[in-house]
């Protein structure tokens, strides 16, 4: 049987936000699997802000996708076909299988999903990259006590919901900071936020006031820019600042906006520490247990936004984050066969 792959390929690196001119997508034929190789029919596509950095050329903590080439993304999808001992016919898996249609891997890096302990959306949202990444940041770079405050910026999205509703879990008082009304009431009133700030309102700086009056001890930080900076200016003593990503600045046409007034962190005592997922690898296994945990017992709820199309759909979908259409972990599922 001949199968056709339809792929997405980064045709041109970005000025601003991606355009269509930026993509190729392309339909060829589908390799031949090999000897300890097998092929994964993709299902779903975790659409992520990273991507955007990705794209760039220069230094950064994983090499840029380079122009030609398969954009990157985590999915998780089925094996179709398999001349590999330990992957069978039929088994859901995760890998970096890329924007494409069907996928050929050796093994390296991919992992069995366990559809039986949630469904496979699920293992790309709180039990994927994004919870690992909220807990590391939150309990290993934020330590946070019971009783402090903590502050998330992009709450409403994959990594800050889950970073939040850990620090409610530790004890501690949670305020997020999102933008409209629907997301700050849907962070108060379904996951348990202490408090939500609509950045859109207007001044930041005086809600944070409001919402941290003795101050932020842990600033969980997904946006930068004039965000980081409110929050650097309520500090309270001995603070930490996880630096999880910086989603204001990715489509910047100029230079970086970097925080001002960081001298806060001298006044306050405080620490800012930037982070990356994959330092933690081998530890994946403890996070996934606890926060399987907290999901069985409704401490944590997962919220996954699925949308439904075709390889053809991501530029769109990768531009939605930018827009802010998305409430907890965006996913393109691929329809069809």
């Amino acid at each position: 049987m001949t199968r056709t792959n339809t792929v997405c390929r980064l045709a041109s690196r970005p000025v601003g936000l991606p355009k269509v001119s930026d993509w190729q997508i392309d339909e060829e034929p589908v390799g031949t699997v090999s000897d300890g190789q097998f092929l994964v029919r993709v299902e779903y596509l975790s659409v992520d802000p990273a991507m955007r950095t990705w794209m760039n050329a220069g230094r950064s903590y994983v090499p840029p996708v380079e122009i030609g080439e398969v954009m990157r993304a985590g999915a998780i999808g089925r094996v179709i076909d398999s001349r590999h001992p330990q992957f069978a016919v039929g088994d859901e898996v995760y890998g970096t299988f890329g924007v494409q249609r069907y996928a050929i891997s050796d093994g390296r890096d991919v992992t069995p999903v366990d559809t039986t302990l949630a469904p496979a959306p699920v293992h790309l949202g709180a039990l994927g990259i994004s919870g690992l990444t909220a807990y590391f940041g939150l309990l290993d770079v934020g330590r946070p006590q019971p009783g402090q405050t903590v502050v998330v910026s992009g709450a409403a999205g994959s990594v800050g919901s889950i970073a939040g509703q850990i620090a409610r879990i530790h004890g501690c008082r949670v305020v997020g900071i999102a933008g409209g009304p629907d997301k700050c009431r849907w962070l108060v009133e379904e996951l348990g936020f202490d408090a939500a700030i609509d950045y859109r309102a207007g001044d930041l700086r005086r809600q944070l006031k409001v919402h941290a009056p003795n101050g932020i001890d842990v600033f969980f930080d997904n946006v930068g820019g004039a965000t980081l900076e409110a929050a650097l200016a309520r500090l309270a003593r001995g603070a930490r600042v996880v630096v999880c990503g910086a989603i204001s600045q990715y489509n910047a046409t100029d230079e970086l906006r970097g925080p001002a007034n960081y001298m806060q962190l001298l006044v306050a005592r405080a620490s800012m520490t930037g982070f990356v997922i994959f330092d933690y690898a081998d530890r994946y296994g403890e996070a996934v247990v606890r926060l399987a945990d907290w999901l069985r017992s409704g401490e944590l709820r997962s919220h996954e936004q699925v949308v439904h199309g075709d390889v053809g759909d991501f530029p769109d979908a990768l531009l939605a984050l930018f827009r802010g259409d998305n409430t907890g972990k965006l996913i393109l599922a691929l329809d069809g066969s």
